[in-house]
């Protein structure tokens, strides 16, 4: 399993992602857009970064894209499905989707920006999007949280 963060703005959320990323078995993190890493510009670790991922950031390969679009192609090349994790119309709720385990295999999950999530052009290249169900009064979660919540339901897919 790899995933695809599309434009996330927060450090912090990324970091997060690179602790859960280790800690759910993901192979790579592709970094797209605007997504910041573990570097700054000029190739030094980024204390803030660290702080969260607490040496995750070491441990899980991670590479910067320019263009979400360009990473969704070259991973449908090597035979990845691809799958958004995005409140859209047509999104199936992940714990319904009895693709994900036929993909848990070698598939790739898309996670976007905190507040305008995954664009339609985006989501029209991925293979299929799924949705964390809510039962409060949000609609959403927390970027890093969700990435979570996929993650881990793929790692057990792997696992079983």
């Amino acid at each position: 399993m790899v995933a695809i963060l599309h434009n996330i703005r927060s450090a912090h959320n990324v970091a997060s992602i690179f602790r859960t990323a280790d800690g759910a078995g993901v192979q790579k993190l592709y970094l797209c857009g605007i997504t910041p890493g573990p570097l700054d510009v000029f190739g030094r670790n980024r204390e803030d970064f660290a702080k969260v991922a607490l040496g995750a950031e070491k441990a899980v390969s991670f590479e910067k894209v320019a263009r979400t679009a360009d990473c969704i192609r070259r991973l449908k090349a090597a035979g990845y499905f691809v799958c958004a994790l995005e409140l859209a119309p047509g999104a199936v709720p992940y714990c319904d989707a009895v693709f994900l385990k036929a993909h848990a295999g070698k598939i790739a999950i898309v996670v976007g920006h905190e507040t305008e999530g995954i664009p339609k052009r985006i989501l029209a290249r991925c293979d299929a999007v799924v949705s964390i169900p809510m039962r409060g009064m949000k609609e959403s979660l927390n970027v890093s949280v969700a990435f979570g919540v996929i993650a881990f339901e793929m790692a057990r897919y792997r696992l079983s």
